[in-house]
């Protein structure tokens, strides 16, 4: 079967962050790391849906060690809020797996005037990982992970003069932008710790075609848009359980001959 969370190396000692932790991927990966000993910060922004996350995993192993922290990626106010708390409370970060994400929505800004997808997907996370940093590099070899997805294909690179897309948005268009923006930038920050010769890797991974409550929320933000219900349906029909899609993410967090 290849690599699966049974080979987690021992995560004991270790605290992982995981953003979008509720729900589909990252709630698998979170209760992945949890089974093999690490103490995972589940960041996410519906505070009842991650009460259920946690009591969920907690069914399966009782003494899962996991801590919720608040965190809405389209308010950089949120971002910068969950950061202090998460520095507050954590002298190292072992794990940041930037998981959580949108997809096909409809035109919409974020509390801070971006375009939703990419101000969700990309900037949120960006300045996540920005903040949290100085921790990061106080662990012995840590792993920031962004999913991305080969949607990024289908992305073209920001323009500066206007990375929203105004007068140019399409749901998908900037789907795909905000995936290729999560690509170049969990590459593009490895070669800078590469050349700073810090202690941590920059790793991207992308999660197949999974059945997540991804392309239900999408059909229900878009009131059952075409493209929308089509991904959904095929999804629920050929789409791998979320347990399987979280895998390449896990790797890349944890096996220490990930590239």
């Amino acid at each position: 079967m290849g690599w699966t969370a049974a080979d987690i190396p021992d995560q004991a000692g270790r605290t992982a962050v995981v953003t979008g932790a509720n729900g589909g991927l990252g709630l698998e990966t979170t209760r992945a790391l949890a089974a093999a000993g690490a103490h995972v910060v589940m960041a996410a922004r519906n505070q009842d849906k991650a009460a259920e996350a946690v009591a969920d995993i907690r069914r399966g192993a009782p003494g899962a060690s996991l801590e919720v922290v608040p965190l809405d990626l389209g308010s950089q106010a949120s971002v910068r809020e969950a950061a202090g708390h998460i520095l507050g409370s954590h002298e190292k970060i072992d794990v940041l797996v930037n998981n959580a994400g949108i997809m096909g929505m409809p035109e919409r800004r974020t509390v801070d005037g971006f375009e939703i997808q990419f101000g969700v997907g990309h900037l949120g996370h960006y300045a996540l990982t920005a903040l949290l940093m100085p921790a990061l590099l106080r662990a012995d070899a840590a792993r920031i992970v962004t999913v991305t997805s080969t949607a990024h294909h289908m992305g073209r690179a920001v323009d500066p003069a206007n990375p929203h897309l105004e007068g140019r948005y399409g749901p998908w268009r900037a789907y795909g932008q905000a995936k290729l923006a999560n690509f170049h930038f969990g590459l593009g920050l490895q070669r800078r710790l590469a050349a700073a010769d810090a202690p941590a890797a920059s790793l991207i991974a992308h999660p197949g075609f999974s059945n997540t409550d991804l392309q239900a929320v999408s059909v229900r933000e878009t009131d059952g848009g075409f493209s929308q219900r089509f991904f959904h349906r095929l999804a629920g029909s050929t789409g791998m359980p979320p347990e399987d899609g979280a895998r390449p993410q896990l790797r890349a967090a944890t096996d220490p001959a990930a590239k």
